[in-house]
């Protein structure tokens, strides 16, 4: 099963700060700077897709892979990253693979079936067969830290050297201008206002009425989720398809959008007012359709749809609409059906949870709501004996020492 110092790892990134040497009008994390990331990765890939056929799961697997590279080698500044990177790439890049070797394990890659760490090795040493999709990410990680500065430079436009930060970022995002993404975000007009959007899911706080260690954002969460969800699929699937990939992860990096709207209502309020939850999805949803939808393509609509409602189902498309099933038998496991694992999606969310939980436990705060949402997981999924371990405290017990 995955190891818990993986686990603990991504959630290290949540303790990351971006731009510290800066006066930063709101806390800036690499946690929420890579889910950003990869919600532009989404939309600059379907766009994309207009012009040439994305490898989805090399993007998602190379998303991870620097993920991973930024939380090992912490809050480097880009100009000594690359500085270093040009003098010593070589040992940096070892370096990288000896702190998580043991955390990858046994994990393989669901493109080519190769051990994980194997494939993460070509990524760093660019020898990754993914060339296009990394230029998707890259774009990606301009485009979110451009939005980052942007706050950081309303803030104090004076600070020396500032202006010269401006232009930096701004030529690099200029050598991806051949993305059509990148021209449609930069005019500043639906597709911007999307991204905007999701960017609001950063000033949004987890458990907003206690206490944690690290705190993490709505936004951020999201990325934990649908990472998990990735790794999961390795272990609970056999051989998925690239659509059914696709679906899993993006429905997953999505599945809290509708909470731009709603803020988190917290699960007392939902179990113990009956009916609410109906009421709630039907707020959801329409506000999904009024608002969020019309700031992406028209031929979009119908797999945002598809991805937010009745999230925690498992679900296929048969004849141009979803249908609900009971479990994705193996005849289900193709593109041509589009599956979706609602399933592994709700125990990638409830395995954040545990985890956001149990690491402030580790910390020492004793918050009962932290308690008894460890202790509710762990009876849910004790008896499990493919997902108990991860629903241990001994795993982030033994991480945060």
């Amino acid at each position: 099963m995955i190891n818990g110092r993986l686990i603990s790892r991504v959630f290290e990134a949540a303790s990351i700060q971006r731009w510290n040497d800066h006066v930063r009008p709101v806390e800036l994390t690499e946690l929420d700077k890579q889910a950003h990331k990869m919600l532009i990765a989404y939309v600059l890939g379907r766009f994309q897709e207009q012009v040439r056929p994305v490898n989805w799961t090399r993007l998602i697997e190379g998303g991870f892979f620097e993920l991973i590279q930024r939380i090992v080698l912490t809050d480097l500044k880009p100009p000594v990253f690359h500085y270093l990177m040009k003098k010593a790439g070589p040992s940096l890049n070892r370096y990288v693979l000896s702190q998580v070797e043991d955390d990858l394990g046994d994990l393989k890659s669901l493109e080519s079936g190769r051990p994980l760490v194997q494939e993460m090795e070509n990524f760093l040493e660019d020898k990754w067969d993914g060339k296009a999709e990394r230029r998707i990410l890259n774009a990606a990680h301009y485009l979110a830290t451009k939005w980052e500065f942007e706050l950081v430079y309303h803030a104090y436009p004076r600070m020396y050297g500032i202006d010269e930060t401006k232009k930096e970022i701004e030529d690099k995002i200029e050598d991806y201008f051949e993305l059509v993404g990148v021209q449609k975000i930069l005019l500043g007009g639906k597709s911007h206002h999307f991204i905007d959007l999701c960017s609001q899911l950063r000033f949004q706080k987890r458990w907003s009425r206690t206490p944690r260690i690290p705190q993490t954002s709505v936004l951020g969460h999201m990325l934990v989720v649908s990472v998990l969800v990735y790794l999961l699929m390795g272990k609970l699937i056999k051989r998925p398809c690239r659509q059914r990939v696709y679906n899993n992860f993006f429905s997953a990096l999505l599945h809290d959008l509708p909470e731009v709207y709603t803020r988190d209502i917290i699960s007392p309020i939902k179990r113990q007012v009956p009916g609410l939850d109906a009421v709630i999805e039907e707020y959801e949803r329409k506000k999904i359709e009024e608002k969020v939808l019309p700031l992406l393509p028209e031929s979009w609509h119908k797999e945002l749809t598809y991805f937010l409602e009745n999230q925690f189902k498992d679900r296929i498309m048969e004849n141009g609409a979803p249908r609900m099933v009971a479990e994705i038998k193996e005849g289900f496991n193709s593109d041509n059906f589009s599956p979706l694992d609602g399933s592994i999606v709700k125990i990638a969310d409830e395995l954040a949870a545990f985890w956001e939980a149990g690491l402030s436990l580790a910390h020492g705060i004793r918050s009962p709501n932290l308690m008894e949402a460890v202790a509710n997981l762990q009876e849910k999924y004790g008896k499990n004996k493919r997902l108990s371990c991860l629903f241990t405290q001994s795993c982030f017990h033994e991480t945060a020492q």
